[in-house]
């Protein structure tokens, strides 16, 4: 079970946290720090498996990362994840957000959170894997899309407005 996805920038900053498992504020803030702490050490020539990562996460928690430009792709999970599989998982994530917003970068994360968390939810629910396809996702993700700017809070105001006025 994927166990936390993180996305952090360089400086240590979370741009996007999400936990499977719960856990306190004060606790997430924690793991956080503590991944950053392990991330920020290793040097770039090393594997992008990480399995021992202290008590903090308990025994068998492992870390998979790719680091793309400013940021860092975390994702946590137990023994019954493949590290290949989580690293190809990270890798339709990236994907999927290039293509959703032509080339991602920090500001796209920053400025675009719920759609982040749409895309998110589209390939991981509940800390299992739904889907590996970018391809699907972002049509999936479009039809989201399609739903919300479909029923925006304009148009809801504009159907009431007249009931109310014939009263």
């Amino acid at each position: 079970m994927i166990k936390a996805v993180m996305v952090i920038n360089t400086l240590g900053k979370p741009r996007l946290s999400k936990f499977y498992e719960f856990q306190p504020a004060e606790k997430q803030q924690e793991l956080i720090r503590h991944v950053y702490a392990v991330l920020s050490n290793r040097p770039d020539n090393v594997s992008n498996f990480v399995r021992s990562l202290g008590t903090i996460f308990g025994p068998d928690t492992r870390l998979v990362y790719k680091h793309y430009a400013t940021l860092y792709f975390v994702f946590l999970f137990d023994n019954s994840e493949n590290e290949l599989a989580m690293l190809d998982l990270i890798q339709v994530f990236v994907e999927t957000l290039d293509k959703c917003f032509r080339s991602v970068c920090e500001l796209d994360v920053v400025f675009n959170y719920s759609k982040m968390h749409t895309i998110l939810d589209e390939i991981v629910l509940g800390g299992q894997v739904l889907e590996t396809d970018s391809v699907e996702v972002m049509r999936a993700v479009e039809e989201i899309s399609k739903l919300e700017s479909s029923t925006s809070a304009g148009t809801l105001i504009k159907k009431s407005i007249p009931s109310w006025w014939a009263r």
